[in-house]
């Protein structure tokens, strides 16, 4: 079953940096990434069901950022369908902080869970975007390290629980799935990971464009 956008659908990507991508510094709020890409492919495909994209995005979010803007940022706008990616600044990378904390997946779950709920009470359609991580082997800025085997194995054992509870997520809320790892991991097997993601998280013009068509592959 695909989601069907009806003239006058009100359409919310939320999330993190790889949502947000300087939705504040564009005309139209929808950033440089994936839902700008979206919103283009769906206008040119059909111009007599005029959509409306909105972007909530915020660079650096977790699931309880989310949690503490919710209210304000996506509940109050009443979207039709609110479309999800959050959970790799919840991963080991950006995590472990001086103290060794490290958000366990079960937190993770139940703040999305927290998210989610009113949503579906509300009847609002609901698409969950899996987080992902591509196996670069290049310096990542956004932390600063190098990555090794060592690095790439912790990260990839503290996010896999938590795509998993994504996926859990989704059959308890009757949610679209986007799989967005697998669909990265197979897409890495050919081209290499650094075509899609250069750092392993952030996608490049390539990782946008994936996106995107997997996304309307959901939507009617």
């Amino acid at each position: 079953m695909t989601i069907t956008l009806r003239p006058g659908t009100t359409v919310m990507f939320t999330g993190d940096s790889i949502t947000d991508c300087q939705r504040l510094e564009s005309e139209d709020g929808l950033g440089f990434g994936y839902p700008l890409r979206i919103a283009g492919e769906w206008g040119l495909q059909h111009p007599d069901r005029a959509v409306t994209w909105l972007n909530t995005g915020i660079a650096g979010h977790k699931v309880m950022d989310l949690e503490a803007r919710w209210q304000a940022d996506v509940l109050d706008a009443r979207p039709d369908v609110v479309s999800i990616l959050v959970g790799v600044n919840d991963m080991g990378w950006h995590t472990y902080d001086p103290d060794g904390y490290v958000i366990p997946a079960e937190d993770y779950a139940a703040g999305y869970d927290r998210l989610l709920a009113p949503l579906a009470e509300a009847g609002t359609e609901l698409i969950l975007i899996e987080p992902f991580l591509l196996p670069i082997r290049v310096l990542i800025q956004v932390v600063d390290t190098h990555v090794g085997e060592t690095e790439r194995k912790e990260w990839r054992a503290d996010l896999d629980p938590k795509i998993q509870a994504v996926h859990e997520l989704a059959r308890k809320y009757g949610a679209h799935l986007l799989a967005a790892d697998d669909m990265f991991a197979e897409l890495a097997v050919t081209t290499g990971p650094e075509y899609w993601a250069a750092d392993g998280v952030h996608p490049t013009p390539a990782g946008h464009a994936a996106l995107a068509a997997a996304w309307l592959r959901l939507v009617a």
